[in-house]
C-alpha cells in the first residue's frame, strides 16, 4: 500500500520530535561530563523531559508505521524500549538529588548512546 503524503509528513514530524528528545537527554549528559568527574553532576529537568519525549514519540512512531503498513522490527523496538525505561526510571527517581554518583550518571549516558547506536545500526 502506498504511503499517503500526509502520513509521511506526520511520521517525519514525529521523527524530528524524537530527535529533539534524544538531543535533550544526551545534551544534558554531555554538558555535565566535567562535573561528573567530581561527583557534582545531577539529572536536570531537560534530561527527564527528553527521555519522556523519546518514549511518547517512539510509541507514536511505532503506531504510525504500523498503521501505514510499514514493517516494524518488534525485537529492536523492545530492546530500545527496555533501555529507555531504565533511563527514564533512573532520571525520574534521582531527579531531585543535588549530586548523583558518577557511575549512575555515566550509566544513563552509556544507555542513551547505546539506544542511539541501536536505532542507527540495527537494520
Amino acid at each position: 500500500m502506498a504511503t499517503l503524503p500526509a502520513m509521511g509528513a506526520l511520521i517525519n514530524v514525529f521523527v524530528g520530535l524524537h530527535v529533539i528528545g534524544i538531543a535533550a537527554l544526551l545534551g544534558g549528559f554531555l554538558f555535565q561530563m566535567k562535573a561528573m568527574r567530581t561527583d557534582q553532576a545531577r539529572f536536570n529537568s531537560g534530561m527527564l523531559h527528553g527521555a519522556f519525549t523519546m518514549l511518547v514519540t517512539g510509541m507514536v512512531l511505532v503506531g504510525l508505521n504500523q498503521a501505514d503498513d510499514d514493517p516494524v522490527n518488534n525485537v529492536k523496538i523492545s530492546v530500545k524500549l527496555a533501555l529507555l525505561v531504565v533511563i527514564l526510571g533512573l532520571v525520574y527517581v534521582k531527579r531531585d538529588e543535588e549530586k548523583v554518583p558518577a557511575s549512575l550518571f555515566g550509566t544513563v549516558g552509556a544507555l542513551t548512546i547505546a539506544n542511539i547506536f541501536i536505532a542507527v545500526l540495527w537494520t
